[in-house]
């Protein structure tokens, strides 16, 4: 509504512009017909006196077809109106200085006048016909013009959209931005710095409560861990840019994918204790030519966003699989509320999580949006894809991304037999 308001101004003005710029075309059309009927009344008298200078080498026929192209041009140059005029000058004056009794009006012989209706009709005729001819030429070149004023218009308004869209963007991005930078910096900031606050307090003989061994541990305990949080955050952040700079250097190897999966459960391990984890790799599935630190990465994020979004004893389930002759097909499937179709896309933006910014479900969450932007950056760095669906029977959240096998000229046939496990 705002864009389209904005643009009243630029339409009325286009508007206007069109009006004078029609006014113009107008004037310029009636000047230009003026100057047709004198050249062309001028220019039957001009070709009658040099004809009749060199009259005794020129016969009616002739002095017909230089009258007649005469017409032609007239027409061809300046219109119907300044033509029909010249032709009938032209009748004229062949009827008087051409035609017998010369000097006269009247026509002696049936057969001059004959010559003269044909000549009056051709000349008419092609007048015509070049006057139209020149009309559709004329309306095919104000077409083609108008055309092009309006793609640059239309150009123009794409552009100020495109603009405005990106402004709007950019809003949106910094107002992300800000909220995770107060939320997942401020927070763990607070967090330590009550902590270290309170145990020097005690060094200093000075503390407002007596802290006992469990206490300065469990004080110590916050502090590491709200600094593993604001390390995770920054290297969030250094990860976000390196793939938005197009830095991201990927180190390909041929890998196993159950190990690639194995050492993502290994590091996932702490946050899984009270899941249920189910593995699924398809029978003789082949190696893959990947980064497998940054899929490790991926399969990682997964999980963790499983947990942290399903309840505790609910089933966590990875699948791997070949999809088509040149993918594999990996996914982690969860137990816990879903994600509504409508914001599947939306959790790969940046800073965005579907608990905080959808409102999908009632847990807070403790992410810093930035897992799954990650996670896609990584998925297509290798040509692949990544998406969200439905979890089993229709429950929970299913999140699936594939990779490309590679060239399996160069694979020393490695093949994983397929693997069932489950961890409490």
């Amino acid at each position: 509504m705002n864009l389209a308001l904005a643009t009243l101004p630029d339409l009325f003005y286009s508007i206007a512009s069109k009006s004078t710029y029609n006014t113009h075309m107008r004037r310029s059309v009636l000047d230009q017909r003026w100057a047709g009927y004198a050249v062309g009344a001028l220019s039957v008298v001009a070709l009658t006196l040099l004809l009749k200078i060199v009259g005794s080498h020129v016969n009616a026929a002739t002095v017909s077809l230089a009258l007649l192209l005469n017409v032609l041009f007239i027409a061809t140059r300046w219109g119907s109106l300044p033509a029909l005029l010249t032709s009938i000058l032209a009748m004229l004056c062949f009827n008087f200085f051409f035609l017998p009794p010369f000097g006269t009006f009247t026509i002696a012989a049936t057969d001059n006048w004959i010559a003269l209706l044909a000549f009056l009709v051709t000349a008419v005729t092609a007048g015509q016909l070049s006057a139209s001819a020149r009309r559709r030429a004329e309306e095919a070149e104000t077409g083609r013009r108008e055309i092009e004023r309006l793609y640059a218009e239309l150009r123009d308004a794409f552009e100020r959209a495109s603009h405005a869209e990106a402004l709007r963007q950019s809003e949106k991005l910094k107002s992300a931005l800000l909220d995770a930078v107060t939320h997942d910096l401020r927070t763990p900031l607070t967090s330590i710095k009550a902590s270290i606050t309170t145990l020097l307090d005690e060094a200093r003989d000075e503390p407002p409560v007596a802290l006992d061994r469990d206490s300065r541990v469990e004080m110590m305990e916050v502090i590491d861990e709200e600094s593993d949080r604001l390390n995770r955050f920054i290297n969030g952040l250094i990860e976000l840019a390196r793939i938005e700079a197009g830095e991201l250097q990927l180190r390909r190897r041929w890998g196993a994918v159950d190990e690639i999966i194995s050492t993502a459960l290994s590091r996932a391990e702490p946050i899984t204790r009270n899941h249920r984890v189910e593995l699924e790799v398809e029978k003789e599935l082949p190696g893959v030519r990947v980064d497998e630190r940054a899929v490790s990465e991926v399969v990682y994020t997964l999980v963790d966003n499983a947990a942290k979004y399903s309840a505790k004893g609910s089933t966590i389930r990875i699948t791997a699989r070949r999809a088509g002759e040149e993918m594999i097909e990996m996914g982690v499937a969860d137990e816990g509320p879903g994600i509504p179709s409508g914001l599947r896309e939306r959790v790969f933006d940046k800073f965005f999580r579907a608990t905080r910014d959808g409102d999908v479900t009632t847990h807070k969450p403790t992410g810093t949006g930035m897992g799954l932007a990650i996670a896609k950056g990584i998925v297509e760095a290798h040509e692949g894809r990544i998406w969200i669906e439905s979890g089993y029977d229709g429950k929970g959240t299913r999140v699936l991304f594939t990779l490309p096998i590679g060239d399996e000229d160069v694979i020393d046939d490695i093949h994983y037999s397929e693997a069932k496990v489950s961890a409490q």
